[in-house]
């Protein structure tokens, strides 16, 4: 079977002469990214990987230092490309309410035994992870993945259960 890879940040530049790189990365995500031994980047249609010396984190990005990847040139070749791990790693880490964007991206979305639309994406306000969610009548409306508003997720079944509060659907 072939291994699927899930991309948990970006490499932004070179951080100092050494090999280090600055990369992006979703917010509250320390933690699992300490724990990493390696990570894969994508080069034309293969996944290679590279193992991790060190990480840290600034209050704008994490800073990484691989084996093998000395210099700054060493590390230039990398600029720009996303930081893969492999799916089972990630799904080790989520927690009990956490899932990955591919697992709700086409799940239907119901409020009570009605289906009021299909969920065609998933994005973050900073505040929130919001479902975008494409409505019965076509149109597009972003709702806030809270547990206030998001009831229940039901992946084997493929569905969501909303309390479709007033003018949240459009």
């Amino acid at each position: 079977m072939k291994n699927s890879y899930i991309s948990i940040g970006k490499i932004l530049n070179f951080h100092g002469v050494q090999g280090e790189a600055k990369f992006g990365y979703s917010k509250n995500r320390e933690e699992f990214l300490s724990e990493l031994k390696k990570v894969f980047v994508q080069v034309s249609d293969e996944y290679l990987p590279l193992e991790i010396v060190r990480i840290r984190f600034t209050s704008k990005c994490g800073i990484i230092k691989f084996k093998g990847i000395d210099t700054l040139n060493d590390i230039l070749e990398y600029k720009n490309k996303l930081l893969f791990v492999e799916e089972t790693t990630a799904r080790e880490h989520l927690e009990e309410d956490e899932f990955l964007i591919d697992e709700l991206v086409g799940l239907d979305v119901y409020d009570g035994d009605k289906k009021v639309g299909t969920v065609v994406g998933v994005s973050n306000n900073g505040a929130s992870d919001l479902l975008s969610v494409k409505t019965l009548n076509k149109n597009v409306s972003l709702v806030p993945f809270v547990k206030a508003i998001v009831l229940s997720v039901d992946i084997k079944n493929r569905r969501i259960q909303i309390n479709n509060i007033e003018g949240l659907l459009s």
